[in-house]
């Protein structure tokens, strides 16, 4: 397959799709893809009018999704992308752009328009490259293409049209239908790609990526730098601009758009790289730019509480089990008021979390794909539990936080009333109902990265491990899975290995996988040929630290291995931001860069083979013994 060849050179980066689309979600990861979606919020608002054909319309949008979702996720989600995959697909007829209907009647409009007669598909996309710069500046190179599909339809009666557009299929889809679904039965022909038409085209992607992995020499790549760049909403010309443009943003952005050889139409550039800065003294050059990462930060903590509360009154689970539910039927179920319950549907919708749409008349609500699979409680990956956790033991710290800085000390006493010098034997120790909560949301966690640190390095040397302070076993589960050779003990303190077979899969072979008790700061661990440190370093004081790893290392024989499974700082150490913030619950540890821990390890007689970031919760670095 002509992906196949970048496989591995995106493995290890943080691929990000910009979409919310199943179908485009579905058609890449069938590919074996390993990316994250992350849905942009950029508002479709571009004048269609001010572009000279439609498919630049459709590129420019693709392209301000993937920047708009690239400059958000360090701040709002709390790590940066390596690449950002944005896609726009439009409908158009004689010229004129059809996108997504705004009610049945303009669903009928369009589908009305499109009987018997051919029209064209075009699906933009924009391939974005985020590089971190020494100076914290960030560095987007953007490659960008488009194609096109003709379709026919056939001549369609009164009663099939109201039929369909009844059926509710046509309120989320270009030009009013979906090809792959009941829109097949209008369509007479076909002429190009079908899975543009479906909203990404797939074989055009891949020969591009083939592309940028296998590019030119660069001495048959001009390009131009330019310091400054007219101050426009948009370009009316896009011909008149060099491909392989470099700009730079008033905050430090440089901007690369480029254009492959072929893509002779390809040139727009948008309002966002065009923005230029207004002088203290009030002598403007061109408008000041929203400052849309500071409003982004101050609706964060009102997104955050959105999902804590629909993930407490299980609004995810109930839709699960529904399918789809009108707002006063979840009211009803949920015995919450109607206005409220609306309220935070809609806040949902918004946020991605869920989807509106009409069935029969009605407008219903129903759990979008990464809703059914993250945040219903009982699914295989659920998030569920940790964002219970989140919203029930950290949330309240975070309230305090103005404390936490000025005394430099963990918020537990004035957030809960007790002071816990060790959190986790608390929440061990406590009451059964108190430490299945905690074990369940430190599960969600392990279950949702341990695919992917067992992945991202070859472990098939080591027969034997130890997942020190393994919790409820779910890193292990994941690594027999890959490993068929491998026998895993999970080393953690009594009263969880008590609980342990509460999370015992019921779909796998666990027999490679058994459980130790004990206190690792003061018991002897099992022997292994691999140990396992995952969410741990990062908790505890040097002092700690020292005795744990000194344990590891003259235990361990030349050749073992030390699988470290932790947030990795950058060298600079300002990013990702969701270690930096997480330190601000002031534990006992610290957040580490790769540089650190490899100096950390050194000391213990471990060598570092390699960092890798994952694109997930957790990086890993694996040791082997001198």
């Amino acid at each position: 397959m002509v992906l196949n060849p970048v496989i591995t050179k995106l493995a290890g980066r943080l691929v990000v799709l910009a979409s919310a689309s199943p179908r485009r979600r579905e058609i890449l990861t069938n590919v074996g893809l390993r990316f994250e979606v992350v849905p942009s919020w950029f508002k479709e608002t571009l004048d269609k009018s001010s572009f000279a054909a439609p498919h630049l319309y459709a590129i420019e949008t693709a392209k301000q999704k993937a920047l708009e979702v690239a400059r958000r996720m360090p701040i709002k989600h709390l790590k940066t992308p390596d690449i950002v995959i944005g896609a726009d697909t439009i409908v158009t007829i004689e010229g004129d752009i059809l996108e997504k209907p705004a009610d049945k009647q303009d669903a009928y409009r369009m589908l009305s328009r499109l009987s018997g007669k051919e029209h064209s598909v075009f699906t933009g996309v924009a391939i974005v490259h985020c590089t971190s710069k020494t100076d914290s500046q960030m560095e987007y190179d953007v490659f960008d293409f488009y194609e096109e599909t003709k379709v026919k339809f056939a001549d369609l009666s009164e009663e099939l049209l109201w039929e369909y557009i009844h059926s509710g299929e046509p309120m989320d889809k270009a030009g009013g239908y979906g090809i792959q679904g009941l829109g097949g039965m209008l369509v007479e022909y076909v002429h190009g790609d079908f899975l543009n038409v479906v909203g990404f085209p797939l074989n055009h992607f891949c020969k591009k990526l083939a592309e940028i992995y296998n590019p030119p020499p660069k001495s048959e790549i001009r390009h131009t730098k330019y310091e400054s760049i007219p101050n426009v909403e948009t370009f009316n010309n896009p011909g008149d601009l060099e491909s392989g443009l470099e700009r730079h943003t008033e905050n430090g952005e440089a901007i690369r758009i480029g254009n492959q050889p072929g893509d002779q139409d390809n040139r727009s550039i948008s309002h966002h790289c065009a923005a230029v800065s207004v002088e203290a003294q009030g002598s403007a050059k061109g408008p000041v730019e929203f400052p849309h990462n500071i409003a982004d930060l101050l609706d964060g903590f009102k997104a955050s509480k959105t999902l804590f509360v629909a993930s407490k009154l299980k609004v995810f689970d109930l839709l699960n089990r529904h399918g789809s539910l009108k707002v006063g039927e979840v009211a009803d179920k949920l015995q919450t008021s109607v206005v409220g319950t609306e309220r935070l549907l809609d806040g949902c919708v918004a946020l991605c979390l869920l989807e509106k749409t009409y069935q029969l008349d009605s407008l219903v609500y129903k759990n979008t794909e990464q809703a059914n699979m993250y945040l219903v409680s009982s699914s295989e990956y659920s998030l569920h539990w940790y964002i219970i956790h989140c919203n029930d033991h950290v949330w309240p710290l975070f309230t305090h936080l103005e404390h936490a800085v000025q005394e430099g000390t963990n918020q537990n006493e004035r957030a809960f009333g007790s002071k816990m010098e060790d959190l986790f034997q608390d929440a061990y120790c406590n009451e059964k109902d108190v430490r299945l909560r905690f074990m369940n949301a430190m599960h969600g966690i392990a279950r949702a990265t341990g695919r992917d640190v067992a992945a991202v390095f070859d472990l098939s040397r080591f027969k034997t491990a130890c997942d020190v302070g393994g919790c409820t076993g779910a890193m292990a589960y994941e690594l027999v899975k890959m490993y068929p050779d491998l026998t895993i003990t999970v080393y953690d303190l009594p009263a969880v290995i008590e609980m342990s077979s509460h999370f015992r899969p019921h779909k796998q072979d666990t027999h490679r996988v058994t459980f130790t008790a004990g206190d690792f700061f003061k018991d002897n661990l099992p022997k292994a040929d691999l140990y396992i440190l995952s969410r741990i370093l990062h908790d505890w004081s040097e002092d700690k630290i020292d005795i744990l790893l000194s344990k590891i290392s003259q235990i361990c024989t030349p050749g073992c291995g030390l699988l470290v499974a932790e947030i990795v700082l950058d060298e600079q150490r300002r990013s990702p931001a969701r270690a930096l913030l997480q330190a601000l619950s002031m534990t006992e540890g610290k957040q580490r860069s790769g540089s650190e821990y490899s100096q950390l390890l050194q000391k213990y007689a471990f060598t570092e083979i390699q960092p890798k970031h994952t694109g997930n919760f957790l990086d890993a670095i694996l040791f082997v013994k001198q």
